[in-house]
Formats: structure tokens, sequence, C-alpha cells
């Protein structure tokens, strides 16, 4: 196959990582003679710095071209303070809009050889094997009216939760196709007690569910119920399914089950293509972390995760993607990881862990 993917690298320690996902990439795609053709692209700091704007218009054209889009990290500290439209992560929340890519799939795996890691009891941990459906281009985080507006001499802040049936329908079945290959467990997450937005997520995945996969168990939680449990009982989650803002806190405190947020990859996906493919966004999880950037230290597993999550939704190449999810269990089995893993030995540098993946594909 010809695999044409935009690679944006981002900020911090984005690149560095991205060199190393891409290194994994290209290892495979000699062994399986598939021909790779990669563009590079800008998006957020860097691309406020060369551009003006976080989303530049060229790269906009170059995602819109690609069978799919690897990623980086976004953000840097000195746009704390700029306008919302004048900051990186806009940047972000536009490709993902641009895209189309509504369902964020993020899988949380606590490996054996990192249940030591987390500081929770190896207990809880051991077994925890689930992926976290968040909707990723509605609610709160592209709801109108939003702002900070002066009223009656103080300042006021709204931002809108909002939601259509339909965007919580489509999300909605991705959740359970997924689970339908694995234990066909489905958990949705919402704060029906309060919210009348949550009151019809419940409502529209309930009949979903009932409607469309009688074979596949579906039962709700509240967020702040699900946000104990993750840490309480991990092993009760297959699938979790919840909307932009409440997956955005609950995957990244899924974090602390598989050792470090270093690890987590991430699968953005919309509607299939012509092809059959999956349009696909793919990024770790973790931030951009500048205070590591430069120093060869931050651990790119997360980012190579997320090539093989490319292998298999945006190409249909699952024996591609076992290979590197395999050779991650080997590279992790060995030691041989980046200090927020905590090995036995020294650390190893970015570098290292992503050359050691490629010589454990062989």
């Amino acid at each position: 196959m010809q695999l044409n993917i935009l690679v944006l690298p981002g900020d911090g320690i984005g690149p560095e990582v991205t060199r190393e996902a891409i290194r994994v990439l290209e290892h495979v795609a000699r062994k399986h003679q598939h021909t790779v053709r990669l563009t590079e692209g800008l998006l957020g700091g860097i691309a406020i710095h060369k551009t003006g704007q976080p989303l530049p218009e060229e790269t906009e054209k170059l995602a819109l071209e690609a069978d799919a889009t690897l990623m980086g990290a976004v953000g840097l500290p000195e746009f704390d303070n700029a306008p919302p439209e004048k900051r990186p992560e806009r940047g972000l929340l536009g490709i993902r809009k641009l895209l189309g890519v509504y369902a964020n799939l993020r899988p949380v795996v606590a490996y054996e050889s990192l249940v030591a890691s987390s500081p929770l009891k190896d207990e809880l941990v051991r077994g925890t094997d689930m992926i976290i459906v968040r909707e990723l281009t509605g609610g709160i985080y592209y709801g109108t009216p939003r702002g900070i507006t002066t009223e009656n001499g103080e300042r006021t802040a709204t931002n809108t939760m909002f939601y259509r049936e339909s965007e919580i329908a489509r999300v909605a079945r991705m959740a359970f196709h997924l689970a339908q290959g694995r234990r066909k467990k489905v958990t949705s997450v919402d704060k029906s007690n309060v919210l009348e937005n949550s009151q019809l997520w419940r409502d529209v995945v309930s009949g979903i569910g009932r409607q469309e996969f009688p074979d596949i168990a579906l039962d709700h939680i509240l967020v702040d119920n699900c946000a104990m449990q993750l840490v309480l009982n991990p092993r009760r989650f297959d699938i979790v399914v919840t909307e932009n803002m409440f997956g955005d806190i609950l995957s990244d405190e899924g974090a602390v089950l598989a050792g470090s947020i270093g690890m987590l990859p991430s699968a953005s996906i919309g509607d299939r293509l012509p092809s059959g493919a999956w349009r696909g966004l793919y990024e770790p999880v973790h931030g951009s972390a500048p205070d590591l950037a430069g120093q060869n230290k931050a651990n790119p597993l997360g980012a190579i995760g997320s090539v093989a999550a490319l292998f298999t939704y945006s190409f249909g190449l699952d024996q591609e993607a076992k290979s590197v999810e395999r050779a991650m269990e080997q590279v992790l089995a060995s030691g041989r990881v980046t200090a927020d893993l905590k090995p036995a030995g020294p650390p190893a540098s970015t570098e290292q862990v992503g050359k050691a993946v490629c010589d454990a594909i062989g």
C-alpha cells in the first residue's frame, strides 16, 4: 500500500516523540513492503510563531489531502494569557473539527511489566484493559455562546454545553461496535442528575443500545462516581463512552492505571472514506511538557502506540499494528524505558526506546 500521512510534530516534546513514532512507522512499512509518503505541517505554538495562526490554511489543505494525520503535542506556556483564538490549543480543536473526527479512542492497558509503576495497589491495577470513547467535536469545548464579557460593572464568563441527538448517536454506535469485538460491555458516563444535556445523552445512548445492539450489556454511571471507580475497580470497565469534557478528564485519569501518561496513545476517527478506511488523527494523550523539550528524555511509547492505531483504523493493517504492540510489550518487559516508568537501571533516552521498538519488531 501507499500510506499518505501528514505529520504535525507541534510543540515541546512533540517533535522528539514524533520522530521516534516515524522511525517505527517507516521500519514497519519497509518490513511489509508499503510505501510511505510523509508531508509535514505546522500546528499550535510553532504555527503561531511562523504564521500568526494556530492552524494555518496550508495545514488545513494538507490534512484534507492526507489519508491520516500523526500529531505530536500542542501547547506552550508563553501563550497561557493570549486570547483564546491565538492559543495553540485552538489549532487542535480546529483540526479535529476540520477532519470531522468525532470519536476519540483512548486505550488504557495496565501492562504486567508496569503494574508496579502505578501509584495504586498492584491488585487493583492488574488486568485493566479498557477503551475510553470520548465525543470529540461537540459539547462545551465548541458550544456557543462563549466568552468573557462585562455586565453591570463585573466580568462574566459563559460556555455552552450543546449536543445534537445525532452527535450523541454516532459516537454511541462507535462504542457499541467496539464492544462487539471485545467483552460486549459499554458503560456510558454522564451527569444526568443535574444536567439536561446529560439527560438527553442517557436517553439517546439507551435507545441505541436497546434497538440496535441488544447483545451488548449497557450500564450508566455518573461522572463523579466513574472517576472514583476508575481507581477503585478499573477492571469493571471495558468500553467507556462519554461526552467531550468528561472524556478529556477521565482519560487523563487513566494514566494512573497505565503507569504514566506517556504510555497512552489515542485515535480520533470520523466517518469512513470512500476507500473504506476511517479518516483519522493520531496522537499521544500527553501534553507538550516544555520543561522536558530537547532533552531526549520524553517517553515516546504513547506516540508509537498511536502509530499502531493508525495502521489499524486508517489502513486496515492489523498485522502491522500487532507487530508494533508486541514490540512495545517486549521493550517494557526488558526494562529499557524512560525515567517516567521508574526503571530498575539507568533510564533510556527517547531515541533509545524508539530504536529498541524497531529492534524488537525485527
